[in-house]
């Protein structure tokens, strides 16, 4: 079994500037991959980022990449995301989540282990 614990959330202003950890223990060299994930009241989760460990390929949702950057150190088995010129639509509970094949994949469906969530809100 795989634990992730995730972290960094809070409120910010408009523009102002999160990161988020997320940090594995537990049978962690099973994972291969890692991605994280937002969900708001009422809409489904919506995919942000994605990492492959050994790697290191990224991939962002369209809407992310230039204001959303994940990295990973891998001695620590430790995942980041850093996120810049928030805005009040990235309000959401932000998930990180892993799995076990070394495919970047958007699907939630394709990730077997989850954290808890980490509330992002961003104020006007």
């Amino acid at each position: 079994q795989v634990q992730l614990v995730d972290s960094g959330g809070g409120l910010v202003q408009a523009g102002g500037s999160l990161r988020l950890s997320c940090a594995a223990s537990g049978r962690i060299f099973s994972i291969r991959s890692m991605g994280w994930f937002r969900q708001s009241p009422g809409k489904e989760r919506e995919f942000v980022a994605a990492l492959t460990w050994s790697g290191g390929s990224t991939q962002y949702a369209d809407s992310m990449e230039g204001r959303f950057t994940i990295s990973r150190d891998n001695a620590k088995n430790i995942v980041y995301l850093q996120v810049h010129a928030l805005r009040p639509e990235d309000t959401a509970v932000y998930y990180c989540a892993a799995r076990t094949l070394d495919v970047l994949s958007r699907s939630a469906s394709g990730y077997m282990y989850w954290g808890q969530g980490t509330q992002v809100t961003v104020s006007s």
